[in-house]
């Protein structure tokens, strides 16, 4: 049995105040989730107050990314040992946005998988299409492309060690969202491509759904058998909305 995990991803976004308020508000009313497991991703320079609010709570934390180098002249980077440094667990890797704004290769997030798990962090490791591959109808030979590019640098059992992230790139930040039965598609086709070198890895693989998952739609998301939980972006920034997505694993 995979136990659902919901993640936030807070991207760029929250103040000093505001980042306490959300956590004293997660803090609050993290005790109604039951079943999954709890993890947000916030702004680097914000670890440091999460790591304080949220240590001795059942709320992990993780890194939005992370250099594949381990340390030196790299401005601007942070290394996985940093975050660790601070008790991150999780680290998003291969986001859309890395991809599209900053030239991520599909090579490039496989080397930040290997540096992730060198490090001892589990790689959130996100895949997707964009609007024009999925209406040419080449959404699986992209998920494909990307997942395979990971287990040639890594090898099967490594990606086992990592969550993947399924995010249709057209549905982040539109407010369009996959049907429940699109998402279990692509879910499905991402646990079969991986079940092709491993099955034992594939059917442990959690794969979480990362494209506008909402309170009001989260259950029958994750009422489906290859969504194990989701990677939430907006509605992370309220407390109510991600403890809703939260508790509707409970059921």
């Amino acid at each position: 049995m995979r136990q659902p995990l919901v993640a936030g991803n807070w991207k760029m976004n929250g103040s000093l105040a505001s980042v306490r308020d959300l956590l004293a508000g997660l803090k609050a009313g993290i005790g109604d989730v039951k079943v999954a497991e709890v993890a947000v991703c916030p702004p680097a320079v914000f670890i440091p107050e999460v790591q304080a609010q949220l240590d001795g709570t059942p709320i992990a934390w993780g890194g939005q990314d992370l250099s594949v180098h381990e340390s030196g002249a790299y401005t601007g980077e942070i290394a996985g040992s940093m975050l660790t440094d601070f008790g991150c667990k999780y680290v998003i890797i291969g986001h859309s946005e890395r991809r599209t704004y900053h030239g991520e290769t599909d090579e490039l997030v496989a080397e930040k998988f290997t540096a992730a798990r060198k490090s001892g962090l589990v790689p959130l490791f996100c895949i997707g299409e964009t609007q024009e591959e999925r209406e040419s109808g080449v959404t699986e030979e992209v998920v494909a492309r990307q997942i395979d590019a990971v287990i040639k640098h890594c090898g099967v059992d490594m990606l086992g060690e990592g969550v993947i992230a399924y995010e249709p790139v057209w549905a982040i930040g539109t407010g369009l969202t996959a049907s429940p039965e699109q998402a279990q598609d692509v879910h499905a086709f991402i646990r079969q491509r991986v079940s092709e070198s491993s099955a034992d890895v594939a059917d442990k693989l959690r794969i979480l759904y990362g494209g506008s998952m909402k309170p009001g739609n989260a259950a029958e998301l994750l009422a489906k058998p290859d969504i194990d939980g989701g990677l939430i972006g907006g509605a992370a920034l309220k407390a109510e909305d991600f403890l809703g997505i939260c508790t509707a694993a409970n059921d």
